[in-house]
């Protein structure tokens, strides 16, 4: 019976051993979980390739004595030292070149350097993870052949029926990543698409959208979505769905519309600001915020979120915006500004200043940037009112960090020029003050 030494301890153990004791995932009959596959021969375990199998299964419980103590991976060419503990190759070969001559797990000295394979450990790994890559091969098999069979069933049946249809091919598609291509190479894109439409339920239509969000979607697809019936449906679900429906929506709508002409909706822009008023759902903000990016850089949307106060509410959310989203906000904001409804909508905000200059100097140089550009737009409607306000609220001792920072020229060119503004349109005492400057420096 071959042999081999488990790094873990000192006991010498054999296969069988190791799969009736349950040390390799037996059950301690010597069936079910062990290592030895019935159905696995040894050429077919010889022929795939062990780097191949461990990169593909994302394991989270490999027997241990698979684990190289060095670097706790699983090991592919296990070698044993003269004191029984067993390393991978290469991992205990990286060890000796840095002038180490003693065994790393009991850290005693080594009395002779050669490595033996450990031909008897290697076979187990191999075969482990050839039974464990196997099973996931025909799972993936069995899932896509039910994914096949849900497309065809899908085209025959209707009401209640498409609907639960539709929820199980979303969780198999939500659940198996080569499942999605299987969907789009059965025409299942296509088929998805034919379901939105005016007559469409909302309850077929949240999970057709669902499955279409996880699908690689080509130009044809995407020119096919835009239809305006089929967009005039995402705009009712995107109202009038839950959370994760509506969350879906918009998901989709940033694929669909990135490059191409939206469809002008105040209904699709109330939808989405009222996804990113959602303090309960992050998710949610972040998704329609990336939206309303998008539909922000087209004019005539642009002035359609200022007539329905969009920029009042993005003001009044930026304290609770993580950064992620608040880079997003400033962008946004910053489009709008740079058009004279836009800057009236953030003059008559009575917050605009406030939560700007807090954010100055605080999450990246790019918000920064953005930051500066709307308070320039916002200052040089009423500059001394505005300006008086912005320094009151340490807009001047900020720019003076932002001026003495390592942050790009382009920069600090900007905010001394802003600085230079409010110096011109404050009363010098309140300015001063308000900069902490000396009186030499006055």
């Amino acid at each position: 019976m071959p042999m081999y030494q488990p790094a873990t301890g000192g006991q010498v153990l054999d296969l069988e051993t190791a799969v009736k004791d349950g040390i390799l995932g037996g059950d301690g009959d010597g069936v079910g979980g062990g290592v030895i596959c019935s159905d696995v021969t040894t050429p077919e375990v010889e022929k795939l390739d062990l780097k191949k199998m461990i990169q593909q299964l994302d394991l989270i419980e490999v027997p241990s004595v698979f684990i190289c103590p060095i670097s706790l991976e699983p090991m592919q060419d296990p070698v044993t030292l003269c004191t029984g503990q067993t390393y991978e190759r290469s991992n205990i070969l990286k060890w000796f070149s840095m002038g180490h001559f003693t065994c790393p797990t009991t850290m005693q000295e080594l009395w002779d350097d050669s490595l033996t394979p450990n031909s008897t450990l290697h076979h187990l790994i191999q075969t482990w993870f050839c039974q464990k890559y196997l099973a996931m091969k025909k799972r993936s098999e069995d899932v896509q052949g039910r994914c096949i069979d849900l497309l065809e069933t899908l085209k025959k049946v209707k009401g209640q029926t498409r609907v639960q249809k539709l929820k199980e091919l979303r969780t198999i598609v939500t659940t198996h990543e080569s499942v999605k291509k299987t969907v789009v190479d059965n025409g299942g894109v296509s088929f998805l698409s034919s379901l939105l439409g005016p007559f469409t339920s909302h309850a077929v239509g949240s999970e057709a959208i669902a499955i279409l969000v996880n699908l690689q979607l080509n130009s044809d697809a995407i020119a096919n979505l835009l239809q305006p019936t089929k967009v005039s449906l995402m705009v009712d679900v995107l109202n009038e769905g839950s959370t994760e429906t509506k969350i879906n929506c918009a998901k989709l709508m940033e694929t669909l519309f990135n490059g191409s002409e939206t469809v002008p909706s105040l209904s699709l822009l109330a939808g989405v600001l009222r996804l990113v008023k959602d303090k309960r759902h992050p998710l949610g903000i972040l998704v329609g915020l990336r939206l309303l990016k998008i539909i922000s850089s087209q004019e005539s949307l642009g002035n359609s979120i200022i007539r329905i106060g969009g920029v009042v509410h993005l003001v009044e959310m930026l304290p609770h915006f993580n950064s992620e989203c608040l880079e997003l906000s400033l962008y946004v904001l910053e489009v709008l500004s740079s058009t004279p409804e836009g800057a009236l909508a953030l003059k008559n905000c009575s917050n605009t200043i406030p939560n700007l200059v807090r954010l100055l100097m605080k999450i990246s140089e790019i918000c920064t940037q953005y930051t500066l550009s709307i308070l320039w737009e916002v200052c040089k409607l009423s500059p001394e009112e505005f300006t008086a306000i912005a320094v009151n609220h340490g807009l001047a001792a900020k720019l003076l960090l932002v001026i003495q920072s390592g942050c790009n020229p382009g920069l600090k060119q900007q905010s001394a020029e802003l600085l230079k503004f409010c110096s011109l349109n404050c009363a010098a005492t309140n300015f001063i003050s308000k900069c902490k400057l000396t009186s030499t420096l006055q």
